[in-house]
């Protein structure tokens, strides 16, 4: 069992007879009063997103999730395909299905398909990774104010706020869970 104490994005819970995923959670603790958790909690069946308070002390059953690591191959038009390299399964999904998932996530990249009994509900991309920046605005010598940023898009269509250093051609990292560029590599 889960204690709502110990929810963390990502996390999956069974909850009011449906599959929930942890979307965004704060452990509030008002100055009068027992404190609480507020959380935006997505049903991984329908997709619709509750938003709702809890006792950090009430549990909920953890919910089995298979992880599978699967090949980006391709997409056409709003269906994407996936393939698993050891067997050669593949898995196609659509736009709807995938969301934001796969904004920093190129062609041939391995990604993890979260399945729930048998039928995928969700996409983990890697961690960090490393693209080209393919269109932004030059830096200007002298303009260097602390922590300047501006925008840039990288070769998958995605944009990212960068240094004001940062040029067209660049290779940088990015952090896939925030969407933050991490450095130039």
């Amino acid at each position: 069992m889960i204690s709502a104490g110990e929810f963390r994005n990502g996390m999956t819970v069974e909850y009011n007879n449906g599959i929930f995923q942890v979307i965004e959670f704060q452990h509030v603790k008002p100055g009068k009063g027992a404190a609480f958790v507020r959380t935006k909690l997505k049903n991984i069946e329908t997709g619709g997103v509750v938003e709702t308070s809890f006792r950090p002390t009430e549990k909920f059953p953890p919910a089995v999730i298979d992880r599978r690591n699967m090949q980006y191959s391709y997409s056409v038009d709003d269906m994407y395909y996936f393939m698993d390299v050891e067997t050669y399964d593949q898995e196609m999904l659509t736009k709807d299905q995938l969301g934001d998932a796969l904004k920093f996530v190129k062609e041939n990249e391995m990604v993890k398909l979260l399945y729930h009994n048998g039928r995928v509900f969700s996409i983990e991309p890697p961690m960090f990774v490393e693209l080209a920046v393919t269109e932004t605005e030059p830096g200007f010598k002298g303009n260097t104010a602390t922590g300047a940023t501006k925008p840039a898009y990288v070769e998958t269509g995605a944009m990212v706020l960068v240094p004001l250093f940062v040029e067209i051609g660049d290779v940088i990292q990015i952090d896939t869970r925030t969407g933050e560029y991490m450095k130039r590599v």
